[in-house]
């Protein structure tokens, strides 16, 4: 019941983060989302850092953990690029918590220690992309996976800001066919929207 507890307040202080940012959201805001009393949330986290350390150190480590696949080296960056995709629409509220996090002055100390805390595993990551592209006989595989990660982390911002008007189908065609890879069997996700849809911010 503990554990319960546990994943019960950083499931709330997720989609509060998500909502409101890392200042505006209080822990009046998680104790009301979570049901919980407010002595429950401070005992296991003291306060909002805490929470956000716990819910960064989740989020880097499954970054980290994307090269875990197997196949031939098309087969594994197809794979990389599906679990990415996937994880930018079935993850919206941790994204947007990461966002934030990175674009406001006072808060980027927060993801800056996130990110040097998993240095090792993240340090593999981009290590294990370069492998991957010297694999595919890439000229250049440092800046084969700079550019990669900028893509894949680009696709995510905007999926966050448009969630269901980002045509994420077609950003995945377009991927497999920048890299040379078999046109994708399927709908990862579901159908986009029309190709005449706008991407508007929604209030």
């Amino acid at each position: 019941m503990r554990e319960q507890s546990r994943e019960r307040i950083l499931a709330a202080a997720l989609e509060v983060f998500a909502a409101k940012g890392y200042h505006k959201a209080t822990i009046s805001d998680i104790t009301a989302k979570a049901g919980v009393s407010r002595g429950l949330i401070t005992y296991y986290f003291p306060g909002k850092q805490d929470l956000v350390t716990e819910l960064l150190d989740r989020y880097l480590e499954g970054v980290a953990g994307i090269l875990d696949v197997s196949g031939t080296p098309d087969e594994r960056l197809a794979a990389i690029i599906d679990g990415i995709l996937s994880a930018a629409v079935s993850t919206v509220p941790v994204q947007r918590m990461a966002l934030s996090l990175i674009v406001n002055p006072a808060t980027h100390p927060l993801f800056a220690a996130a990110e040097a805390r998993k240095e090792i595993q993240l340090t593999k990551l981009e290590d294990g992309l370069r492998d991957l592209f010297a694999a595919r006989g890439a000229e250049d595989p440092a800046l084969e996976e700079v550019m990669l990660r900028s893509v894949l982390e680009g696709v995510i911002f905007k999926a966050a800001v448009y969630t269901d008007q980002y045509p994420m189908e077609r950003v995945r065609g377009w991927l497999y066919r920048v890299y040379g890879l078999p046109a994708p069997d399927g709908h990862l996700i579901e159908a986009d929207p029309p190709p005449i849809a706008r991407m508007r911010a929604t209030p």
